[in-house]
């Protein structure tokens, strides 16, 4: 098949989840011979400042659209002139990814295109978007479950969601991980004064939905030499200095930022616990690559979280900053649970979330929606 896909931000790229997706699927589905094109944004890596224009990517082909660098405006100009492009593109199949591209849904399908509309989780409740950025991100929502020849979500949670409020069907998709080598704490230990067992790492976006203030407060009631670690880029730097201030009396607790390649695969590999205190959730590629490092992870109990991890896990109430410290505390002593859940993370993670496959999932999806399989939706 010929594959477009709009609606990350680029490809290489560790700024987000969608980004590892979108390069996962792309790089696979062009080794299994299909023609894969991919539709980066212009302009920089917003952690690492980065501004590569690549034409071609381990045999994905980059098309790269000029946007403009206003928040703002870059996902809906970026998704609009990507559509437009896409149209003379002759595509069997153009796969939107997230809500606001999916936007973009009811254009495409007019000018005659083959669309399926992956959704990551619910953007349009992220306390970070004004009033207008959420009422078009439920524009894409609604579009991608009424307008597009099939609809793929990443949680349980998420399929009720779009038929309780849309009246639609959806097909359940997932992340994947592959399995790991495990490093030694070399380069952690040299930057970060950092051992083997030493600390709990967190390592997403530093973004409010997260819940990183719940955890700050929490972990600093609980009586441990273990250190927090918080590693990733920040979206907001007024957000990341609120953290920072709020951290700042607890010398047990490090910021150590945007971190790539051995160093993150360092920070998995000896970690005592993960932790994802997340108020919101598609299906978090950190959460998968932590289990599959063999880590013990503390989770807050959001569908998405609970459902990818299951009972090798554990969990405290969402946003309840009490919760989180006793239920830390009551993990952080108890070892034998720790060493237990470690030992059973990565088997139970990398026999279940694949990457091949999710793409050989979505790869069924796009031969239903371009040999007239019924309708997906």
């Amino acid at each position: 098949m010929k594959i477009a896909i709009i609606g990350h931000k680029r490809i290489p790229s560790n700024e987000g989840g969608i980004e590892k997706g979108v390069e996962q699927h792309a790089v696979r589905m062009a080794a299994l011979g299909h023609e894969v094109h991919v539709y980066n944004r212009g302009g920089a890596d917003k952690y690492s400042g980065k501004c590569e224009r690549l034409h071609e990517y381990k045999g994905v082909r980059i098309i790269t659209i000029p946007t403009f660098q206003n928040q703002k405006l870059n996902a809906v100009v970026y998704s609009f002139l990507a559509t437009l492009r896409a149209a003379f593109g002759r595509y069997d199949v153009v796969s939107y990814r997230a809500s606001g591209p999916c936007a973009m849904v009811g254009l495409a399908k007019k000018l005659g295109m083959k669309c399926v509309a992956s959704l990551h989780g619910i953007d349009s409740q992220r306390s970070k978007w004004g009033r207008f950025a959420s009422w078009y991100l439920r524009r894409g929502e609604r579009l991608a479950a009424t307008k597009a020849d099939a609809l793929m979500v990443l949680s349980k949670n998420m399929q009720k969601y779009i038929s309780d409020e849309y009246g639609a069907n959806s097909i359940l998709f997932y992340n994947g991980v592959d399995r790991p080598k495990i490093l030694s704490p070399n380069e952690i230990n040299s930057r970060f004064g950092l051992e083997k067992n030493g600390y709990i790492l967190y390592l997403s976006r530093i973004v409010p939905e997260k819940g990183l203030d719940v955890l700050i407060r929490a972990y600093k009631q609980v009586k441990t030499e273990k250190k927090l670690v918080i590693a990733g880029g920040a979206d907001s730097s007024e957000y990341l200095a609120q953290l920072k201030l709020l951290a700042d009396d607890d010398n047990r607790i490090h910021f150590v930022g945007y971190v790539t390649g051995n160093t993150i695969a360092e920070l998995y590999s000896n970690a005592w616990l993960f932790t994802l205190p997340s108020y919101l959730e598609g299906m978090s590629n950190s959460l998968l690559e932590a289990l599959s490092y063999g880590n013990c992870c503390f989770l807050s109990d959001i569908p998405e979280n609970t459902e990818p991890a299951g009972t090798h896990a554990c969990y405290f109430r969402t946003g309840d900053i009490e919760d989180c410290r006793h239920r830390l505390q009551e993990l952080l002593d108890n070892p034998k649970k720790i060493r237990l859940l470690k030992s059973e993370a990565s088997d139970y993670v990398c026999n279940r979330f694949s990457w091949d496959g999710a793409v050989d999932l979505t790869l069924n999806v796009y031969k239903s929606v371009v040999y007239g399989n019924g309708d997906m939706r």
